[in-house]
């Protein structure tokens, strides 16, 4: 009788403790462990060694829609293009092309600001290239990042509003026909009223200073500042992120709807900063969901 209340306890104790495992958020390098397909080629738009996107194709003759994926990391070391190469992966084999774009960041010569922005610019603009050699349909592009790579996805779309004076203008900036923001910074502004989670001031290492300092900078740098942006928006964060406020979503949402943008939130209950990425979570479907909606039938 004993033993077998002892192996009742452990049974239950092996429960409990993988149902805690499975409740323990992921991590960056849960993602980044993600199995992924090779990229069909890998395309350098500029001389930096971190300029460069991976092309992934789905088999057929095309042209494919586009979704530029661009990864987070706090504008810093923190990731590489590899921690989305799963979800440019699965994307791919729902018949979608992905351009998972790498740039300069905060620890790169050249990163920070205007690098990493001009970065952005120059790799979404250059699928014009790209789609001369593959069979990319560049009426149907939409970009999609994670974090603070969100706040990059969103200002793909917002730099079209740019005074040609800002060292962020290009000239013919490709049109967009959406942008999902996973956990994205949508307002850099905000991001420093509202508290800067994990990121700490990297933010402000992006832009060379507080907004005090150098108000300009946002002005041309952030989202929030440069609404509307003419293009559908989807803000997805999940319900037990603490990485970015939730608050900043719910402000730039109400910002934007006043600006007439098309813009929704959609959160994620059971998600923290990360399980949003991983095709293997049950939020999954809904990531997916707002992406190929904004892109129409395949």
């Amino acid at each position: 009788m004993t033993s077998g209340w002892m192996r009742a306890c452990c049974a239950l104790t092996i429960l409990l403790t993988g149902c805690a495992a499975q409740d323990k958020p992921l991590t960056p390098d849960d993602i980044t462990a993600l199995p992924s397909t090779p990229a069909n080629q890998r395309i350098a738009y500029g001389q930096a060694p971190e300029q460069f996107g991976d092309l992934r194709l789905p088999p057929g003759k095309g042209p494919f829609p586009v979704v530029v994926v661009i990864h987070g990391g706090c504008w810093g070391e923190y990731a590489d293009a590899s921690m989305l190469a799963n979800l440019a992966s699965t994307l791919t084999k729902r018949g979608v092309a992905t351009w998972n774009l790498e740039y300069r960041r905060l620890q790169n010569p050249g990163g920070g600001w205007p690098g990493t922005f001009q970065d952005i610019a120059a790799g979404v603009d250059d699928l014009r290239a790209v789609a001369r050699a593959y069979p990319l349909d560049l009426k149907r592009v939409v970009t999609i990042g994670h974090s603070s790579g969100g706040h990059l996805a969103l200002w793909a779309a917002a730099r079209r509003g740019l005074p040609a004076s800002s060292p962020l203008y290009r000239a013919d900036a490709l049109p967009l026909r959406g942008v999902v923001s996973l956990g994205g910074v949508a307002d850099l502004r905000s991001f420093v009223e509202y508290g800067r989670g994990p990121c700490g001031d990297r933010h402000i290492r992006l832009m060379g200073g507080l907004p005090a300092d150098v108000p300009d900078r946002y002005a041309q740098g952030s989202p929030g500042e440069l609404l509307p942006l003419g293009v559908p928006q989807r803000l997805i964060y999940g319900a037990k992120d603490k990485s970015v406020p939730h608050r900043l979503f719910v402000a730039y949402e109400t910002a934007a709807k006043k600006k007439g943008d098309d813009v929704q939130v959609i959160i994620l209950n059971n998600s923290a900063h990360f399980e949003m990425l991983s095709p293997q979570k049950e939020s999954w479907p809904q990531v997916e969901s707002a992406i190929l909606t904004l892109l129409g039938p395949l």
